[in-house]
């Protein structure tokens, strides 16, 4: 079966005016236009292509790599708005279609939005939606508290920032564990802090309790060495000036400077801390 807004390897079939056909397994076919023609090819060779629908409905093969596929997120330029709604530069010829009803908020040309790809049942075209939430549940959790996560930032909200955890669940990182900038796209490692009992997940970007000392000692240690062996940080300090420095709270700085200390690998001064 050929997979409409997936990669597809095909065996090249035959050769005509428009281009090359392709097949599947099945006997399923559909043309590589001569655009996407290389230079060298040999009947029944196979090849990768993306498959999508056309400006006339329908399925083509192409050589291009989207910005996206079917069941992903991505972070999209709008390109323009018409009466029928917004259409998004995805790296295709033919761009992809973002409906007023599949909108969180209304779009603007130049305004880049995190959405969702996915294949319309009625037309069979890949259409966006910046409703991101409407793909994710946290019904069924796949993860578990302690579990590292791919993240994708989602969007702000005055606890912190949401994001999408394993491209199905929903997820906040509190304020308090927010130690960098993030922006709307971002993807990057977490950890599952809390899983609550209304399936809400609470993530954190570093790992928990005892877990956090040895690679924030590690990071102080990096730090040391990168600023001739001092750092105008104490226990004392102010957690904005901590955060700014290492990127990690006071809490988790206090208890890696008190591990170094027992190692006897810093000295901890009025002003600061040396590397011994």
């Amino acid at each position: 079966m050929i997979k409409i807004g997936e990669y597809n390897t095909l065996d090249i079939i035959r050769e005509s005016e428009q281009g090359l056909y392709l097949a599947d397994a099945d006997g399923n076919e559909v043309l590589l236009p001569n655009r996407y023609v290389p230079e060298e090819f040999k009947i029944w060779e196979p090849i990768d292509v993306f498959v999508y629908l056309d400006n006339e409905e329908r399925p083509v093969a192409v050589t291009d790599e989207p910005f996206v596929t079917v069941d992903n997120f991505a972070v999209l330029r709008c390109n323009q708005v018409t009466d029928h709604g917004a259409f998004l530069d995805w790296g295709m010829v033919k761009e992809l279609f973002c409906p007023f009803r599949e909108q969180a908020f209304k779009m603007k040309a130049g305004g880049w939005y995190l959405i969702f790809c996915y294949l319309d049942k009625e037309s069979g075209r890949l259409v966006a939606s910046s409703k991101t939430n409407s793909f994710l549940d946290n019904k069924d959790l796949t993860v578990q508290q302690f579990d590292e996560v791919d993240l994708i930032v989602s969007h702000p909200s005055e606890l912190g920032m949401n994001v999408i955890v394993n491209k199905l669940h929903q997820g906040l990182i509190f304020k308090d564990d927010i130690y960098k900038e993030l922006s709307v796209g971002d993807q990057l490692k977490g950890i599952v802090k809390k899983v609550r009992p209304d399936n809400k997940l609470d993530i954190t970007l570093g790992q928990i309790g005892y877990r956090n000392i040895e690679p924030n000692a590690e990071k102080i240690l990096h730090t040391l060495e990168d600023s001739e062996g001092f750092l105008p940080l104490t226990d004392k300090s102010n957690p904005d000036q901590i955060k700014d420095e290492l990127e990690m709270s006071k809490k988790s700085f206090k208890k890696a400077i008190g591990t170094l200390y027992k190692q006897r690998l810093i000295t901890i001064d009025s002003d600061g801390i040396r590397l011994v």
